[in-house]
């Protein structure tokens, strides 16, 4: 019987130093990491050691998606890259930030985003109803930087 190291490693990924993860993500990807939070950062990561090692989508998956996109686009695939608002999160994107221990989760939606079962129009109020203070709701989630850069 062989030992699988993937468990191993998905879990080593949670006490990772970020430099090192933005070192694997180097290696894993050939690209520079985004500028998103840790936790991306090491989900990411985890869905590509697990796809090196176990394999990706298959083709039959790929070839739905494709189908379901062309549905949505009429085939046109540059309208896939454009949204009214680029640099808003896909709706059904969950964003994720732990603030003093406690894991927050912002599902976005297609008219905005939710925090608690609340819906709300920006970040900034959420990140403001979580700390209690003004944040750029963008950077408080990692989502631009602190020079406000995406």
């Amino acid at each position: 019987m062989t030992h699988d190291p993937i468990p191993a490693r998905l879990a080593a990924l949670k006490t990772t130093p970020t430099p090192v993860l933005k070192a694997q993500w180097r290696e894993l990807f050939d690209s520079e990491p985004p500028p998103f939070n840790r936790r991306y950062l090491e989900s990411r990561l985890a869905h590509r050691l697990q796809e090196l090692v176990y394999g990706g989508l298959k083709p039959e998956t790929i070839r739905r998606l494709e189908q379901l996109g062309e549905e949505l686009d009429g085939g046109d695939k540059k309208k896939r890259g454009m949204r009214a608002d680029r640099d808003r999160p896909i709706t059904g994107t969950r964003l994720l930030r732990e603030w003093q221990r406690v894991e927050q989760v912002v599902p976005v939606t297609a008219d905005g985003f939710e925090w608690q079962g609340r819906p709300y129009k920006s970040l900034s109020a959420i990140a403001r109803a979580i700390t209690k203070t003004r944040w750029n709701g963008w950077v408080f989630f990692g989502l631009k930087n602190h020079r406000g850069r995406t």
